[in-house]
């Protein structure tokens, strides 16, 4: 009996240590299915979830402005001269040669060639009035960042330089970031990095010095927006509790809105000097050159489409859930049974569609006033097998949902959270956490059931 029960004990610590060593599974970040068939007591029927389209290179869909509209260089043909070597003038640009111009869109081209392609402005001409250059970047459509957004200079980093993004179509901006290589003398902003933000202070917009050094180094060519290191106070270092950026992200809308765009704009400010003093005898040194943007993201179909298409020029979401519209932002023609939702991360894994109701479900009648100011009507059917109330909501007599304490909505579907940053992962927001129950515990609590049995034969 004691050896029976030393290897019971063994196979439980070896599934104890398995499960707290096994991270989130990994389509727990996906959400790629809107809906599936499955049976139930009534037969074969829709199981519908929370979905969204899967992460792209947004480059290829975006539409590049720059101001002023003649600042790339080739009109009239210019030659430049090395940052690092003013004797080295050797490179032109000629927008009527295809060999020496350098227009916007190789900006966006196929990295990799030999050599390198790139945009770049004029010169530093007009010096000392300020070389300024704003490159807008638009889609048309609700995009959300998924990982950083990386600039790559051939002309050595800008000295000051401030990225801005806009949620209404350009119409106003926010900045996102500022950089330079003294912070307090262009912005007068302590400088900071991305290490010094924590969870209540990732919405604060900084000013860093890292990536603003004036020479052209190898490995120095880079300026980013760090998005993963932001999606990291929530989800862990290697992102891997996804669960728990999820369930901030659908709780809290400021949180949601910061990584959330229509368009990006790079506003350069003052290019690379290499030194202290500008050369004013060689001002052919000093330019804008970029040969690479990297924006990563999804179209935003509030969680009810899988997929996003790219059809005469714009993105749009091919909607699921009985909803329409560029970001599937309501409901189609008699499906507003009920009020149009976002669907929702929560419960997790396959969260909740929030899917629009036919308005044909069920009787209603118009409130009919008796004389004493009574209104007689018959409720809409609410819920059913078919619209079932989530969360462990219960149904009453197909008019309502009785929902758990921590949640509300018509069906249940919302999590009753404040939408603060912290919301639903605060102590006192009615909700469970969003982390497994702890192993230490779980081991406690089967060795205990054991030893009970065993002191019990």
């Amino acid at each position: 009996m004691r050896f029976q029960f030393a290897l019971t004990l063994q196979a439980l610590w070896t599934g104890v240590c398995q499960a707290a060593m096994q991270h989130y599974p990994a389509a727990w970040g996906h959400y790629d299915v809107c809906k599936s068939q499955v049976y139930s007591d009534e037969g074969l029927t829709w199981d519908y979830m929370a979905c969204q389209p899967e992460a792209a290179d947004m480059t290829q869909y975006l539409k590049v402005t720059l101001d002023p509209p003649n600042i790339t260089c080739g009109d009239p043909p210019e030659t430049y001269c090395a940052l690092e070597n003013p004797y080295m003038c050797n490179n032109e640009c000629d927008a009527t040669t295809e060999e020496l111009a350098h227009p916007p869109e190789l900006m966006f081209d196929i990295e990799g060639r030999n050599p390198t392609t790139f945009w770049q402005s004029t010169s530093w001409k007009k010096y000392p009035k300020a070389l300024l250059v704003n490159i807008t970047l638009s889609w048309n459509k609700t995009i959300e960042l998924t990982d950083d957004i990386v600039l790559t200079f051939e002309s050595g980093r800008p000295e000051q330089m401030v990225l801005e993004k806009s949620l209404d179509y350009g119409r106003t901006w926010q900045p996102y970031q500022f950089y330079a290589t003294d912070c307090l003398d262009a912005f007068t902003m302590e400088p900071k990095t991305v290490q010094d933000l924590t969870q209540h202070t990732l919405l604060d917009i900084i000013c860093t010095e890292d990536y603003s050094r004036g020479y052209v180094w190898k490995y120095d060519k880079t300026v980013r927006f760090e998005i993963k290191d932001r999606f990291a106070l929530f989800a862990g270092p290697r992102l891997h509790n996804m669960a728990s950026l999820y369930g901030q992200l659908d709780t809290t809308k400021n949180l949601r809105d910061f990584f959330t765009i229509t368009d990006l704009r790079i506003r350069l400010l003052r290019p690379a000097t290499g030194a202290t003093m500008v050369d004013e005898n060689n001002l052919s040194r000093y330019f804008y050159a970029i040969s690479d943007i990297k924006v990563q993201g999804r179209c935003k179909c509030n969680l009810h489409a899988n997929s996003c298409v790219f059809d005469k020029e714009k993105l749009s979401c091919e909607c699921e859930h009985n909803t329409t519209g560029p970001d599937c932002g309501r409901c189609k023609r008699n499906y507003q049974g009920r009020a149009w939702s976002a669907g929702s991360y929560l419960p997790i894994p396959k969260g909740t569609a929030n899917i629009c109701i036919p308005n044909n479900i069920g009787p209603v009648i118009r409130p009919n006033v008796s004389s004493l100011g009574v209104a007689n009507r018959k409720e809409a059917r609410v819920c059913d097998e078919l619209f079932r109330c989530q969360n462990g909501g219960e149904c009453i007599n197909n008019v309502r949902c009785n929902c758990p304490p921590a949640y509300t909505g018509l069906l249940c579907e919302k999590p009753r959270c404040e939408s603060e940053l912290g919301g639903c992962a605060g102590a006192e927001s009615g909700q469970a956490p969003l982390t497994p129950p702890s192993s230490t515990w779980l081991l406690l609590l089967l060795l205990g059931s054991m030893l009970l049995r065993a002191t019990s034969c």
